[in-house]
């Protein structure tokens, strides 16, 4: 039956849907998620902003810090085992963040979360994906953004209406039994590594036999990296400050954003309405920008979207009425909208797929670590000046460098190729 279903139907469109149901279910550990909770745990346990972001801030630094190893075991242990054990210590995670009382179960809890949620349940689905395609990867990639971007237009209003109804702790509990009961089982029934293992090459249905001599096919032609080799390339040093500054930036924004909004006389529903706007936009220009990187280079991508994170730092400098909050909302989407894709093509396609685990796995840590610096500066900020205008226009150099890395993140070529 199994042999029947991937011989009728590309078995890799599979791949696509069950690695987009595990970047949704990244959800519980992504900042725009974890930003509902911030307010709760300072009204529980009367813990100052600047404390929360400081401990959200360490947490996430040694989460970063430990992707790499996940990188490797990807490469050692293949997608389906490493999917399945992260969904089943994800959901564990989430339980434990439900009974959080100190400030050390706190960071061991957010720990746990952003290296298991922020990083391994999108780092492995987007590898998982590199393997089934190659020509086809942009839009096979775009597709997978789908669930990142329903997860960030859900999971505010969800994790809202579960704290209101309920409260946090139950909202911690929710999705730790959708975990168990949902993505488990899905991952571990339907995932499959590499379509080699199903008698399949990347692109498309063919079969591969060595016993029928005219059972041919042509493979795409690909240069595979080794990390110690991507290393040594400029290209990887600028793709990893591609990657990270808008990780650094954005995070700091997703985090405070309720803060940053009440600073401006805004609720806290408009707030979670420019996430939600966010994804909605997002959705749309990750299809478009997936059949984008089948056309130009990656490289270009990044340097349209360092030109929109310049815009939404000086609207939210500005951010006077919900008419500019709306627009912050758009070009955050589009911008977002680009660079999922961007940062999950570009690996494969400037290394190739045989050691995409370990390389891909220093480009997440260097996300996960980004994304750990990014709120402490804002809480500080804010505690120091009474204004978040200091660092919104510290943060203006971020993008500027940007923009000059893009334009330095050309294709590398092997020497001996």
């Amino acid at each position: 039956m199994t042999k029947q279903i991937f011989q009728r139907v590309y078995y890799g469109w599979v791949i696509v849907f069950i690695a987009g149901l595990g970047v949704f279910f990244s959800g519980p550990g992504q900042t725009y998620s974890n930003s509902l909770f911030v307010d709760e745990y300072i009204e529980t346990f009367g813990w100052s902003r600047s404390e929360v972001s400081g401990l959200y801030s360490i947490a996430t630094l040694i989460a970063g810090l430990t992707m790499m190893i996940v990188g490797r075991f990807i490469d050692r242990f293949g997608q389906r085992t490493m999917m399945v054990t992260v969904g089943i210590l994800f959901a564990l995670a989430c339980f434990f963040n439900s009974i959080v009382s100190t400030m050390w179960m706190f960071v061991v809890g957010f720990f746990l979360l952003r290296l298991l949620g922020q990083g391994s349940m999108t780092l492995i689905p987007n590898t998982l994906v590199a393997q089934w395609f190659i020509e086809k990867r942009g839009r096979a990639v775009s597709f997978v953004s789908l669930g990142s971007f329903i997860s960030a237009m859900l999971f505010p209003i969800l994790n809202t209406w579960l704290i209101e109804t309920w409260d946090w702790q139950f909202a911690w509990r929710f999705w730790g039994v959708l975990l168990l009961i949902v993505f488990v089982p899905i991952a571990f029934f339907g995932v499959r590594n590499r379509p080699e293992d199903v008698g399949l090459v990347p692109d498309g249905l063919v079969k591969i036999s060595d016993k029928k001599k005219n059972d041919t096919f042509k493979p795409v032609r690909e240069e595979n990296w080794k990390l110690n080799e991507a290393l040594k390339t400029r290209a990887f040093w600028m793709i990893l400050i591609c990657i990270g500054f808008p990780s650094l930036v954005n995070t700091g924004i997703t985090f405070h954003i309720i803060s940053i909004f009440a600073f401006h006389d805004l609720q806290a529903g408009i707030a979670a309405t420019v996430l939600s706007l966010m994804a909605v936009v997002g959705m749309p220009m990750s299809l478009l920008s997936g059949f984008i990187t089948e056309k130009i280079k990656t490289n270009y991508l990044f340097f349209i979207i360092f030109i929109l994170e310049l815009f939404i730092l000086l609207l939210l400098l500005v951010l006077a009425n919900i008419y500019i909050a709306v627009l912050v909302g758009v070009i955050w989407g589009v911008a977002n909208g680009f660079g999922r894709i961007a940062t999950n093509v570009i690996w494969p396609d400037y290394f190739g797929r045989r050691y995409i685990g370990s390389i891909n796995g220093v480009g997440a840590t260097v996300m996960v670590a980004g994304s750990a610096f990014g709120p402490l500066p804002f809480g500080v900020g804010f505690d120091i000046f009474d204004s978040y205008t200091p660092v919104l226009l510290f943060s203006l150099a971020f993008p500027l460098i940007g923009i000059i890395a893009a334009l330095l993140a050309t294709k590398p070529k092997k020497a001996n190729a």
